[in-house]
């Protein structure tokens, strides 16, 4: 019978950021590797096999519990050895799939950050919670990238084995300095040499709350500009608040960006306004980009930054706070490139050359002895 793995995740694209060095790694010691996610999956998808199945943001949807009958005649028609799942979502759905089957494969549930914490309502995590508790029983190892992560996991028995991973591990060659000069990048955003610009990377969501920053600018100086690459459901939304505040010509939303190296070579400084957080790329791209970070106190940020060392924090939804912070780095122009070589020593041990070896021995602790894949990456 051949080694054969199944991954799940919410979305293809999610597989594609994170997932496809783990994928090579296990195919490069001969196991034939699927993949289950919703949306569309391109042909080249660094998978032998894939399967597309109707996930849906909604927890409730009829939709979800569709893709859910098909993880599980997926499980029992191709016998997988280990099933690895992702994202809160998929996570839910392939345990309750794997629930049904006995016997029914190993299974690996890697937290990406779980969407509660201390300040989530008393409802909300009691839900969330309560789905957790409802597929402890399927997870074999849970594997956690933060400390509150951590001890909630510990605490609630999340799982028959819960232990931690410096995250997925973040490749930082694709972050090398680009040839042209931070001038000339700059003009190609409209942005000049003397302005001071923040950059924040994220999808447009409530969680990411990039609305935040843009209600800051107005208490800023004139030259602090703000960067904002990505997409999402409230794109529109914040156009429209910038212009509304009068700060839009001091806004830049390029959209979907795939050179950040680019963006990380103009900018100024990094910030995020995140309501919470796994171990976030952005943050630690910055962070190895010897950009100053100006974070939200959340969990995940402060598993990264030291405040006043290798970065800046301010409590979640203050204003003032992170304006405080951003005045600290204008008026002071040694704090910057000093938080900034700190922060490069401080992130070198996220890097994927150093976890993935991390991670692919915690994946082939569930193996069977002679089927551990290799420790080094590909």
């Amino acid at each position: 019978m051949s080694n054969r793995i199944l991954f799940t995740a919410s979305t293809y694209s999610h597989i594609r950021s994170f997932h496809l060095p783990y994928l090579r790694a296990f195919q490069a010691d001969g196991w034939e590797v699927h993949i289950a996610c919703g949306g569309p999956i391109p042909h080249e998808c660094g998978a032998d096999r894939s399967f597309s199945v109707p996930f849906e943001k909604r927890m409730s949807s009829p939709a979800n519990f569709r893709a859910q009958r098909m993880l599980r005649d997926l499980i029992k028609e191709h016998r997988y050895q280990l099933v690895i799942t992702h994202t809160s979502l998929a996570a839910f759905f392939t345990r309750r799939a794997a629930a049904s089957l006995s016997p029914r494969p190993p299974v690996i549930n890697m937290v990406h950050g779980y969407l509660f914490d201390d300040g989530t309502s008393l409802l909300k995590r009691s839900i969330l919670l309560a789905a957790e508790k409802l597929t402890a029983r399927q997870t074999d190892l849970l594997l956690t990238m933060n400390s509150y992560d951590l001890q909630a996991a510990r605490q609630y028995r999340l799982g028959a084995r819960v232990e931690a991973v410096p995250g997925i591990g973040v490749d930082f060659s694709r972050l090398e300095r680009p040839a042209a000069s931070p001038g000339l990048l700059r003009s190609g955003y409209g942005l000049r040499a003397d302005d001071y610009v923040l950059l924040y990377a994220a999808e447009f969501s409530a969680r990411k709350n990039q609305e935040m920053l843009i209600r800051a600018l107005p208490g800023l100086p004139s030259q602090v500009k703000l960067l904002l690459p990505g997409q999402g459901a409230l794109l529109e939304q914040c156009r429209a608040l910038a212009d509304t505040l009068g700060v839009g010509d001091r806004v830049v939303f390029p959209g979907f960006v795939s050179d950040m190296a680019s963006l990380y070579a103009l900018a100024d400084a990094a910030v995020s306004s995140s309501r919470s957080e796994g171990l976030p790329f952005n943050i630690m791209e910055a962070m190895y980009a010897r950009l100053p970070v100006v974070a939200s106190r959340v969990k995940g940020h402060t598993d990264l930054i030291a405040e006043g060392r290798t970065g800046l924090l301010y409590p979640y939804g203050d204003i003032a706070a992170f304006q405080a912070q951003l005045r600290r780095l204008l008026d002071e122009p040694a704090l910057g490139p000093a938080l900034g070589e700190a922060a490069h020593e401080a992130v070198l041990p996220y890097g994927l050359e150093r976890v993935l070896p991390q991670v692919m021995e915690k994946y082939g602790s569930l193996l069977p002895v002679g089927k551990t894949p290799a420790l080094s990456p590909r």
